[in-house]
This record gives structure tokens, C-alpha cells and sequence, in this order.
């Protein structure tokens, strides 16, 4: 049977100039590089600086992304763009990504799913794509996570760092078989009762400042692993596949230890896993964009490979898409 299928034709990524090093951390926070990497596998991050923005670094990345599947503006239909940090309450981030790029039609916006906030985005344009709304779609993931931390909580601060990603979806025909090039399937998940294990604690609507992230670290590693492999396991059902089908394993690039976990936990040979949480730190809805491109710009995914993205954000909200590359 004949289906249109949303496939991959470009990806980019753009990072902040500054590189900040676990030993730079311990100037200002009473931490160890030995600490940070025995319990998250992250040895450096960056964090955006002076004129450096969510939007911009969307900006950048969307903008590699469109130059590596030699597109322009023009071919753009939607800009989806995932985060959790935008520049203002409003107008989105999306929209301020659209007027940078010179996207003049279509339509834009932001999807707020905190870490699985690309993977939802993926999901999303999908759905408008396999519905012949649109034709091609831009889906990004940015954050400036840096400006939401309490740099005085060495539990969090010296977790998450800043960045974008992007992928270009392009509406292709497909035979309705797992052997078609594009988002096979897609499956979220969300349970607002979990809000206390990790959220901001302001807000435009409460208390009229942006808050800083909180979290329960034991608690969100327990749910990670323990709860959120059931949109793998949909994933695998819907498409009648493996975790030894997979080619590439990326997960939102959170902490290593979870990574690993989670990966164990589904029968994923460990070879398999995408990390890159060790450059990037965790970079929130940016960081499977991020981890795609590395992946893709250094040889390891290939053409017609199997790809499995996965991620738990705040919430709590979790999601699986399986992609051919």
C-alpha cells in the first residue's frame, strides 16, 4: 500500500563559542571532574554568551540543516521548533527562526515538551507530512538551558549545557513496508503527575520571573529507566522489529549511566548507542538534533540505516520514533 512517508534529507547543528570544562566548573562550584564523570559521563559543555540566543543558535543550526539537503527557504512549509528556553514568552522561537532564514510561507511554532521536546517535534510534523498539509518541514531542537540554572546547585548546574540541531522532513513515497525511507512510527507518552521530580520554579503566569530548574535526580533516573522504555517497546511492536533490527540507538543525551541502563534494559547492544552526552552535556530538546548530526557528519549513520530516538523531558513526558534513515 502507498503511504508518504517524512524522510530525513539534512540535518544541522550550531554551538555556542564558549566550551566550558568540568576543571573550569570547579572554579565557581564545589564539584571534581572525577564527580561529574563517574555520574554522567559529561567532561565539557557550552554555554551561549553574550548575543547568543535560543533563536540564533536555532537560527544557525536550521540554516546548516537546509544547506546540507540544498534547500531554501522557499521549500519550507513548516518550522517546528522544540524548547524549553525561548527568547521571549512570546513570539516563538519558530517564528523568529522563519524571519531569520527568509521563510516567507507555511506557517511556525514551538512545542514545549522540555527534553523530549524534539522527538514530540519529529512526531508532530509526521503527522502534518503523512496528511499532505505540508510538504517539507524544518524541526529543531534549541535551548539556553545555562539561563534557567541555580549556579549555585552543584546537583544541577554542572548537568546541562547550551545548543541546536535541526533535521529537514520531506514528504517521499513509500510502499508501507519497514524497508521505506523516512519516519516508520512514532509513539509519546505523558504524566503530569510527576511535575515535582524536575520543573522551573517561575514562570510569566505564576510568579512573574523565569525560576530555576529543580530536580530529584534519584527519582528521575528511576523513572527513566524503569518506566519509559514502554514507547520502545510500542515502537518495536508497531513495525514488527528488534532492538537487534536497530542500527543506531539515540536517546536523549541526558546522563550516561541512564543511557546505558535503558539501553541494557531493551536488549541494545551497547555498540549501537549514539553518545555524545560527554561534549554537549545534556542541551534539554537539543540534544538527540545534536547527537544526529555528529552521528551523520562523522560517518556512523548511513543511508537506509535503522534509527531509534528516544527521550523523557519534565512533566513527565517521554517518546520513541523509529526512522530509516
Amino acid at each position: 500500500m502507498a503511504v508518504t512517508r517524512s524522510v530525513v534529507v539534512g540535518t544541522g547543528s550550531a554551538l555556542p563559542a564558549r566550551l566550558v570544562t568540568n576543571d573550569e566548573l570547579t572554579k565557581t562550584v564545589d564539584t571534581s571532574d572525577e564527580w561529574i564523570v563517574q555520574r554522567t559521563g559529561i567532561r565539557q559543555r557550552y554555554l551561549a554568551g553574550a548575543g547568543e540566543t535560543t533563536s540564533t543558535l536555532g537560527i544557525a543550526a536550521a540554516k546548516a540543516a537546509l544547506d546540507d539537503a540544498g534547500l531554501g527557504p522557499e521549500d519550507i512549509d513548516l518550522v517546528l521548533c522544540a524548547t524549553s528556553t525561548p527568547d521571549h514568552t512570546f513570539p516563538s522561537v519558530a517564528t523568529q527562526i522563519q524571519a531569520g532564514l527568509g521563510i516567507r510561507s507555511g506557517f511556525a511554532f514551538d512545542i514545549q515538551a522540555v527534553c523530549a521536546g524534539f522527538v514530540y517535534g519529529v512526531s508532530t510534523a509526521d503527522k502534518f507530512i503523512a496528511s499532505g498539509s505540508v510538504r517539507r518541514a524544518l524541526v529543531v531542537g534549541a535551548e539556553t538551558f545555562s539561563r534557567i540554572l541555580d549556579w549555585e546547585d552543584r546537583t544541577t548546574c554542572v548537568l546541562f549545557g547550551d545548543g541546536a540541531g535541526a533535521i529537514v522532513l520531506e514528504a517521499q513515497d513509500g510502499e508501507g513496508t519497514n524497508e521505506d525511507r523516512g519516519v516508520l512510527t512514532s509513539h509519546l507518552r505523558s504524566d503530569g503527575r510527576h511535575r515535582e521530580k524536575l520543573y522551573v520554579d517561575g514562570g510569566p503566569g505564576s510568579t512573574g520571573t523565569t525560576g530555576h530548574l529543580r530536580m530529584e535526580g534519584k527519582e528521575v533516573f528511576r523513572f527513566a529507566v524503569g518506566s519509559v522504555t514502554d514507547v520502545i517497546a510500542d515502537a518495536f511492536a508497531a513495525t514488527g522489529t528488534s532492538a537487534d533490527d536497530l542500527t543506531w540507538f539515540v536517546p536523549h543525551q541526558a546522563n550516561r549511566r541512564i543511557i546505558e541502563a535503558s539501553a541494557d534494559k531493551l536488549g541494545i547492544d551497547r555498540g549501537k548507542v549514539v553518545l555524545t552526552v560527554d561534549r554537549h552535556g545534556n542541551t534539554s530538546a537539543a540534544s538527540i538534533p545534536l547527537a544526529l548530526d555528529a552521528a551523520r557528519k562523522d560517518g556512523r549513520i548511513k543511508r537506509r540505516d535503522l534509527v531509534m530516538i528516544e527521550a523523557i523531558g519534565g512533566g513527565f513526558t517521554w517518546g520513541a520514533a523509529l526512522i530509516r534513515w
